[in-house]
């Protein structure tokens, strides 16, 4: 069986595996038909090539994996997001749609020069946006968006966005004119240690209250300046809810891949979804409501 340490490089290293202890929250129940709308599933060659200008060699992470952590977690549904590891090669992730219909959805990675053919093919399979992966290498830069929203807006799609927003201000109008509904990762990818009133962060929260978008309020772990329990995301989420809380998302991040250790436990992460949003009524309308919308799931186009 190929190992992910046969394939690292000095410019993608192994990085850690999920946390193995994997259990629901203990401060609340998750709703029925809730939805993990960030989560990656991750394979290794020869099977599943791996892109050479990568930035981290993960451990496989198979669909089968992905479906134990949802069942044990209470989670009804799951988003599988290209990872820029596999670049446009969504292999994986469409085996794991195909045969996982009504549970799943999934946002792909697609080159400027896709045709409607192979957009049909993955709209048939259950994807529902294209990503835009602008931190780690492997992934489609920003000057594709013009092309590929022209492309994606008649299956209905959506563009996600891997980015800092502390540079938002850079593509602000060009996201305000998309033909189509725009997502963030990560809760903008702002540093805690920045603040709320961080420029960038005051931005996506003004674009917002008027515009197409939405964010996922994921990857703690990834903005935290304290480390866990990382409780100073919790002035961040709380803003982005106030601000819109129609247009948020939760998302696990698993396998939490290009972190070091220690793993955060799933657990963890949905307990202080807690902090973040407070109101029963809210939690539901994040964890069922929004991603149903956004994502189509019961639809059978």
């Amino acid at each position: 069986m190929p190992d992910a340490k046969d394939f690292a490089t000095p410019t993608a290293p192994v990085c850690a595996g999920p946390n193995p202890e994997i259990a629901g929250p203990s401060r609340y129940q998750v709703p029925a038909g809730a939805v993990d709308t960030h989560a990656h599933v991750l394979g290794l060659p020869p099977r599943y090539p791996l892109e050479e200008g990568r930035s981290y060699t993960a451990p496989e992470a198979t669909p089968g994996m992905y479906l134990r952590m949802l069942e044990k977690t209470g989670m009804t549904h799951g988003v599988l997001v290209q990872p820029s590891v596999h670049g446009i090669d969504n292999r994986l992730a469409e085996e794991a749609l195909v045969a996982n219909r009504t549970k799943l959805r999934g946002v792909a990675v697609i080159a400027p020069d896709v045709n409607d053919r192979v957009l049909m093919r993955l709209d048939e399979a259950g994807f529902r946006g294209c990503r835009f992966n602008i931190m780690f290498g492997g992934g489609i830069g920003l000057d594709a968006i013009g092309t590929l929203a022209k492309k994606i807006k008649p299956f209905g799609w959506h563009m996600q966005f891997l980015m800092d927003v502390r540079k938002i201000g850079e593509i602000a109008r060009e996201l305000d004119r998309l033909p189509v509904p725009w997502v963030i990762d990560h809760m903008g990818y702002v540093p805690t240690s920045e603040g709320v009133s961080n420029p960038g962060f005051q931005t996506l929260l003004s674009m917002l209250k008027d515009g197409n978008g939405w964010v996922k309020l994921s990857g703690a772990f990834r903005v935290s300046s304290a480390g866990a329990p990382y409780r100073d995301t919790i002035p961040f989420a709380r803003a982005l809810v106030a601000a819109r809380p129609d247009r948020m998302l939760w998302g696990s991040d698993w396998p939490h891949v290009a972190i070091k250790p220690p793993m955060p436990k799933i657990g963890d992460l949905l307990d202080l979804f807690a902090e973040w949003v407070p109101d029963e009524t809210q939690r539901k309308q994040i964890f069922v409501d929004n991603p149903h919308r956004l994502y189509g799931f019961g639809d059978t186009h």
